[in-house]
Parts: C-alpha cells; structure tokens; sequence
C-alpha cells in the first residue's frame, strides 16, 4: 500500500472515532435525562400506587365495620324483648359506637315503637321533625324486604342546632321472629362520625379525607390538606346494599431532588464511567474489527463449501491442480482429502479408456471458453475401479479482487437416478404387458356374458325352425320368420362383439339419435321369449313427445336386455298368474325436464321394474361389484358392464324399492340436440 494512502486511512480512522464518542457522548446525555425523568415518573406513581392502596383500604375496613355493626344490631331483637329491655340494649350499643346517632324500633307499617339517640350528640332531629326523613327510611325497609336482609338509603343533609349540620345515612334491617315480621330495626349514621372513628390516623395523617359525589363535590369532610401545593388524590367506591359512597383520600406529591433516588445516582456514575472505558477500548476495536472482517470471509467461504453434504464439490486452480474438495466428493470417488488436495492432470478418478477424451475437455475450459449452465455429464472411477455416471456444474472461481484463480465444480453422482430410470423401464414393460393380459380376460368375459342372449334367442329359433321342418303341414308360414330372427339375432351379437371390442380398448363410440321406443322394440323379441317360457307379463310405458336419446345402441340395448332379464328372473316361479299384477314386468320411459339452477340440459329416464323379492342389504352393498351375483348361473358381469356403459353415456344407473313389492332399475341419456 503506498505511503499516502497509509496516512489517509490513519487520519480517517482517528476522526471516525472522535465522531463516535461525541455521538456517545450526547447519547449518554439523552439517557441520563430519561433516566431521571423516569425515575421522577416512577417515584410519583409509587405514590399515587400507594395512595389509592390506602383509600381502597380504608373503604375495606369502613365496608367491614358495617358488616359487623349490622350483625350486631340483629342482637337487640332476639328473644322478644320488650320495649324497656330493648332501649338498655339500644343505649349500650349507642355508647359504644359513635358512628350511629340514632337508633328506632319501628312496627311494619313504620309507626315509631320507641327510639334511642346518641348520648354524644343528643336528639339531631330536634331542629326539624323526623317525618321529614321518614321517604329515606321507607326506601330503605322496602328494599331491605325484597332483600330480607339490610338496606341503605341515600346520604342526606339534616341541619342541626348553632347553623350547623351533618351528612346522615339510613340503614333499615327487617325484625322476623318464626318467620313472621314484626317490624324493623332503623340506625342512622353520621358520615363525619364514620370517617372519624373508622379512618386509622397513621393513613389519615396529613391528608386530606371526605366523602364526595360522583362529580367531586365533598359531603362530608374529615381533613384536609393546605392549598397551593401539587396534589394526588385517588378515590374508592363503597358499596353498601342499597347505597353506594365515594371515599376520597388527597395526598400532596412529595418534591424531589436532582437525581429522585440513590439507584439513579448510581447508575449516572457508572454511565460516565462507561464512557471512559469506552474511549480507552476503540483503539482495540479498530484492531478487532479488521480481523472480524477476514474472519468472515474466510468463514464464510469455508461455509459454503461444506453445507452441501450430498453435493459433491472440488476447487481446481488455473493449472487444473485441485486445491479443495469435500466430504462428499471423498466419499463420492473413494479417495481420502490427503490424497486428492495438490494432485494435477490427469486426475486419479478419471478412466483409462476417457483419458484423451477429459484431457481435450480441459484444455477447453482452460482457454477460457464458456461452460454451459446445466452442466454436462461425465463418467468417474471410484478406487475400487467401479465406473459410475456424474453431472458436472461447474463456475469460474473469483476471488475477493475480482480476479479468477480457477473453478468449482458441482458434482452429482448419478447412479441411483440410472438405476431408478432402468426400474420404472422394466415396471413400465411389466405393466404394459399386465395391461394386454387383463384387456384379454376382460374382453372374454364380456363377450361371454353378451353373447349368451342372441346365441340363446339363435338357439331357440333354430329349434323351432327343426320342429317345422320335421312336420310341413303344422305351421309352413313360421319358417321364413324364424330364419329372419336368425339372421337379425346373428347380427345383433356381431354388433355385440364389435361394441364390446371398442368398449374394452376405450375407443370413442359411435354416439346417434335414436328413439327411445325403437330401443325398447329391438330388445321386444328376446324379452317376449324368456317372458313366454316364465309365464311373465311384459309391458310398456313411454311417455308421448318423448325426444331422442343420443347414445351407443348396440350398448344401450344390452343395458335394457340385461336389467329386463334381471327383473324376470328375480321373479320367483310361485307367484300368482301375470292377471293379478305380480308377474308383471314393466319397461317405461319418460323425459326429465332440466333444473336451471343446475343444467339446461334435457334427459329422458328409462325404468325397468319387477315385482320380485327385493334386494336384501347385503346384495344392495355389493350390488355393482364385478363377479358378484346372487344367481347359481350368473357370472357377476351384467350389472357392472351396464353402470360403466351408463356413465361412459354421462349418466348414473340407479336402484329403489318397488310396490308393492321389488325393485325399479333407472338410468338416464342424455336427449339428442334438436335442429
């Protein structure tokens, strides 16, 4: 570094840091002031704490004193006493308890029994009649009935002799005996007398106590303190059944000093003395921070590189020498740090046979061509001579000045991915070929099931076709339509197969407009036949103006021909004859007008009902199941293949009990679109 340049950064470092300890300077001023402001703050609400305490305190005991002058009072009553007894007892309480200036004993209807005053003050209501306080008292009785317990009424002013007057306060307390009243028991307080005898003067001294009003406005006063001074005041309500008084107590705010305590003080010292250290320390900081700085960089170099534990990761300089690699990388080649760190080209990891081959590549890279950023990838040689495929990422390596000192490289071993490529392979050819096998046993079963109507109605006609044969003169005219039935029959199960066929592979059928009643006619001829040999009425219902269905109708057929022959044959063979409706199968079709809060879209309902035994709870649980079937024939195929027909069509194949008795199946296509 040149000379210059030395001094610059010297004399630079010297200002920053006077700078420093003046901002520290008026920082720790600031901090000081706050500090004292706080303190003062905390001092002043240590007191206003303190005094709302004593005033919530003092309601307490006030609140408790009462509590038990009432529990007291309910002794004057007991055992019947008669007016003489009752007026010792009302003196003795009297004499003991200042607080009360009266005591009355007043019948139900409020009439005075007798009354008992204060031997302290006297009668107070000699200046005004006690009639004038008597809505005070009955407030009160009335209350203290509904509570059956005592009730205080609301302070009032009641002058006295000499100008003067006092704050007095009713409390009612209803006399039962056996359950029945017998009138009521009236104490009137003096609220100066409460303050006086209640108010401990350790809390009372040099403060100022009253009662006042919600607004502030003082009842009654006990003391108070010398104006022109800063005062605290807090109050306390007191609750009374019936009544409720605000106590306030007002304190004035003490002055302090400077510093408000000694922990303040304390602190100031140990600040100034902070500061002094301070100074003494940024010298030594200077130092510190300049190798804090190094430290992080090298930290966070060697940070990088290590975090990437499955990554492998190498540094090679400029001469391709490697210079680092981690833990990964060791365990990824099978060589140790010690043994790989300073090794040139070729590297010991490279195959023989790729020598040529790598040594061109880094010739390359070391002419300064780009690499490009997805990598490239490459074959490794661990020390136990296994090749294993990698992909390599690798970035010019620059250092702090901006200049490139060589390259990292990015490694990742790809074995597990190539294996795994190699079992989805084989899971996918497996698969594929599990696939053809099933579509063959699908395809055998389907068409086994669906052939075995038209072979049948093939089989029929054919006999009846011999029968003529063998006798000309029976019925000569049946021959030419039986062979008709053969040949539709034939071609009926060729569309079978062809319908099958496509339906197996998913291939896109052949969708047409077809008329419902034209479906229900094709399918006439095999369900007459089975119907005629079951002794089973067949008859059918659609609905005039119905539109055409868009739909498959070799498969639709089948779907019809399927749960037709289902329904004739869950029709037991001991039932009454068709005229009485058992026997009696029933194919009805009718249109469904669309919901416009759903669809537009029109539908027509087809509905096939028997009036056999029903479906019992487990049949109906595994009724759509392939292989399933209740029938000692049945393959389990026919209710499957038409429920995947009637959704392939858009719809849903449904069932639901019959009556009187049965089942009604029921699906619905999807109407053609009208022109």
């Amino acid at each position: 570094m040149p000379r210059s340049s030395a001094l610059k950064r010297a004399w630079r470092y010297p200002r920053r840091w006077w700078l420093v300890g003046f901002l520290l300077l008026v920082l720790l001023a600031g901090l000081l002031g706050v500090l004292v402001f706080l303190a003062r703050e905390y001092e002043w609400a240590r007191e206003q704490d303190g005094l709302s305490r004593d005033v919530e305190a003092l309601a307490n005991d006030m609140r408790s004193e009462l509590t038990r002058n009432t529990q007291m009072l309910q002794l004057l009553n007991t055992a019947d006493p008669d007016i003489a007894l009752w007026a010792q007892r009302a003196e003795r309480v009297l004499q003991g308890h200042r607080e009360l200036v009266r005591l009355e004993w007043r019948n139900p209807d409020m009439t005075l029994l007798v009354p008992s005053n204060s031997p302290y003050l006297g009668n107070v209501f000699q200046t005004l009649p006690r009639d004038q306080a008597l809505p005070d008292i009955r407030r009160a009785c009335d209350a203290a009935t509904r509570s059956s317990g005592p009730s205080f009424s609301s302070n009032y002013f009641w002058p006295v002799a000499g100008g003067r007057g006092l704050e007095l306060m009713e409390m009612c307390l209803p006399i039962t005996q056996s359950g029945m009243p017998k009138g009521f028991l009236v104490g009137t307080y003096s609220l100066p007398a409460m303050m006086a005898e209640w108010a401990k003067s350790a809390v009372v001294s040099g403060r100022g106590l009253a009662f006042t009003e919600g607004d502030g406005t003082r009842l009654s006063l006990h003391s108070t303190v010398p104006g022109g001074r800063d005062l605290m005041q807090a109050s306390a309500l007191l609750d009374l059944p019936g009544h409720t008084l605000q106590l306030q107590l007002q304190s004035p705010r003490r002055a302090l000093g400077l510093f408000p305590n000694v922990l303040t003080a304390v602190v100031g010292a140990l600040s100034l003395s902070l500061l002094v250290v301070l100074m003494f320390l940024a010298r030594d900081m200077r130092r510190r921070w300049r190798a804090e700085r190094e430290l992080a960089d090298a930290l966070a170099f060697r940070k990088a590189m290590e975090n990437s534990l499955i990554t492998g990761l190498r540094a090679r300089d400029m001469q391709g020498r490697l210079t680092y690699v981690n833990p990964a990388f060791c365990d990824m080649v099978g060589w140790t740090p010690a043994q790989l760190l300073g090794t040139g080209l070729p590297a010991p990891y490279w195959p023989a046979e790729l020598l040529d081959v790598y040594q061109q590549r880094q010739a390359v890279r070391l002419a300064g061509q780009a690499l490009p950023r997805e990598g490239f990838e490459s074959m490794f040689l661990r020390r136990d001579g296994t090749h294993f495929p990698v992909l390599i990422i690798e970035a010019p390596l620059i250092d702090a000045q901006g200049t490139q000192t060589g390259w990292m490289s990015a490694v990742l071993d790809l074995s597990e991915q190539r294996r795994v490529e190699e079992l989805n392979r084989a899971q996918q050819e497996r698969l594929q070929a599990t696939a053809r096998l099933a579509m063959m046993g699908e395809m055998a079963s389907l068409l086994s099931h669906e052939l075995n109507q038209p072979l049948a109605a093939i089989a029929s006609y054919a006999n009846g076709s011999l029968n003529v044969l063998a006798d000309p003169q029976r019925e000569p005219d049946l021959l030419p339509s039986a062979m008709r039935q053969i040949l539709a029959q034939a071609d009926r199960a060729a569309r079978v197969i062809k319908s099958v066929s496509d339906f197996v592979r998913r291939r896109e059928q052949v969708r047409e407009a077809v008329a419902p009643s034209d479906l229900l006619a094709s399918i006439q001829p095999l369900v007459a036949l089975q119907a005629g040999k079951s002794g089973i009425r067949v008859v059918t219902d659609v609905q005039v103006d119905v539109p055409l269905v868009l739909c498959d109708r070799t498969m639709v057929e089948q779907v019809l021909l399927n749960l037709a022959r289902n329904g004739m044959q869950a029709m037991p063979t001991g039932d009454p004859p068709a005229r009485s409706g058992w026997r009696v199968l029933t194919l009805s079709v009718q249109s469904v007008q669309p919901d416009p809060s759903t669809s537009a879209r029109r539908w027509v309902e087809f509905a096939v009902t028997d009036h056999g035994l029903g479906l019992s709870e487990e049949a109906q649980a595994q009724l759509f199941t392939p292989f399933f079937t209740t029938k000692a024939e049945g393959m389990g195929l026919g209710l499957s293949l038409c429920r995947t027909v009637i959704e392939q069509h858009a719809g849903e194949l449904t069932h639901a009990p019959a009556q009187p008795r049965g089942t009604v199946f029921r699906f619905r296509l999807p109407a053609a679109p009208t022109l």
